[in-house]
């Protein structure tokens, strides 16, 4: 069984006094979190704002202690563990990756909520707005 490890962003944001959160739109469709593979001699926070930073051009910070693992298998004989942190935007201009995202965009956490492709991913969204209201 082959390992991979992930590392993203649940970006937030108020507009207007409601909280926003960024969601991209993969190529290939889905619709998630900033996310992509560890590198060498990076940790996860590291990895998690390069990601947010070559997908979609925001500089993020990492707020809270909030860490959350997504493990699926993409593959047969491969096990992926997506860890998954809250940051908010230090810039506000999007520019997404043209190779590997269609869209980049501020849903309200109820539309995101439904425009999530995967169960997990709007499951741990929903843990990280309980986590980040509370704060």
């Amino acid at each position: 069984m082959r390992k991979e490890k992930s590392c993203g962003a649940i970006i937030f944001k108020k507009i207007s006094n409601e909280l926003y959160v960024l969601l991209i739109q993969q190529i290939g469709g889905h619709w998630g979190f900033p996310k992509g593979h560890v590198e060498e001699n990076e940790n996860e926070h590291q990895t998690a704002i390069r990601e947010v930073k070559e997908e979609t051009n925001l500089d993020v910070k990492i707020v809270t202690n909030f860490r959350a693992v997504n493990t699926y298998s993409p593959l047969e004989g491969v096990i992926k563990d997506v860890i998954y942190f809250i940051a908010i935007p230090i810039n506000d201009e999007i520019k997404k990756q043209a190779s590997e995202i269609k869209l980049a965009m501020w849903y309200p956490i109820r539309e995101a909520t439904k425009k999530i492709t995967f169960p997990n991913d709007a499951t741990i969204l929903k843990l990280a707005v309980d986590y980040f209201t509370e704060k």
